[in-house]
């Protein structure tokens, strides 16, 4: 991309510039995909490997999936600030500094998120899947006792009903994720409570501090990718339920 380009007005080149953004931002969302199964592929080797007592290799496997994951989450990054800058450009009579304005979304993302890939739910999900070959039921070292709700195949989802309408995320048809604090909504209800509670349109979900801008609530790279495996995973505990009443019923 060019790193400076000279506007014209009008809503043509307001438009170009936002189709623009959309196809590198999709184009960028498809490789985010592939890492996001790489991890998955790596955390069955590590498993595999833990098994057969490989401990090098998976310590190994540990460093590739943090550098992998810090890839992602600038990734990540990049695909909404390409978004915002698309969504928000305004042609002017002045050159426009696109690098310059995509550099500075990047940086305000990243200070808004202050995540490190270590914190990241997906380095969880791979250390548990880890540990739970010889130590499953057991507390990993450094987690509390409340912590132990989370396990290897639980998804990056915050809240499984959308606090506008009630309905399950799983149900939603158009749904969005707030960039900083990654809670789910129905689009058209969260558009309409943005407007309609300017200026400080707070997060509805009980208890979130975060303000609400219509520039941040988006369908992000993975939402429906996250919500997919909610689905799955609900869907397997519904079995798992089905399967343990049978077996109660066998016992009787």
């Amino acid at each position: 991309m060019a790193s400076a380009s000279t506007s014209r007005p009008g809503n043509s080149a307001a438009s170009r510039i936002a189709t623009a953004a959309a196809t590198i931002s999709s184009d960028n969302e498809s490789l985010m995909t592939d890492i996001r199964k790489s991890l998955n592929i790596f955390k069955s080797i590590a498993v595999d490997l833990e098994k057969e007592g490989d401990a090098d290799k998976v310590k190994k496997l540990d460093g590739m999936v943090l550098e992998l994951l810090g890839t992602f989450q600038d990734l990540a990054h990049f695909s909404v600030a390409l978004k915002s800058m698309g969504n928000n450009y305004q042609p002017s009579d002045q050159p426009t500094d696109f690098r310059k304005i995509l550099e500075g979304e990047v940086a305000k993302l990243k200070a808004s998120s202050q995540s490190a890939p270590e914190s990241d739910p997906l380095y969880r999900q791979f250390k548990e899947a880890i540990w739970n070959v010889h130590h499953a039921g057991e507390i990993m070292p450094g987690e509390e006792q409340e912590d132990l709700v989370m396990t290897s195949t639980q998804v990056n989802v915050l809240n499984v009903t959308c606090p506008l309408t009630g309905k399950p995320v799983v149900d939603l048809v158009d749904p969005v994720r707030c960039v900083e604090c990654k809670h789910i909504y129905e689009k058209e209800p969260v558009m309409h409570y943005i407007r309609t509670k300017k200026p400080q349109p707070r997060c509805p979900v009980a208890g979130c501090p975060k303000i609400l801008q219509t520039g941040k609530v988006t369908c992000d790279p993975l939402l429906r990718i996250d919500l997919e495996e909610l689905r799955s995973a609900e869907t397997a505990a519904v079995q798992n339920n089905v399967i343990e009443d049978f077996t109660a019923l066998d016992d009787d």
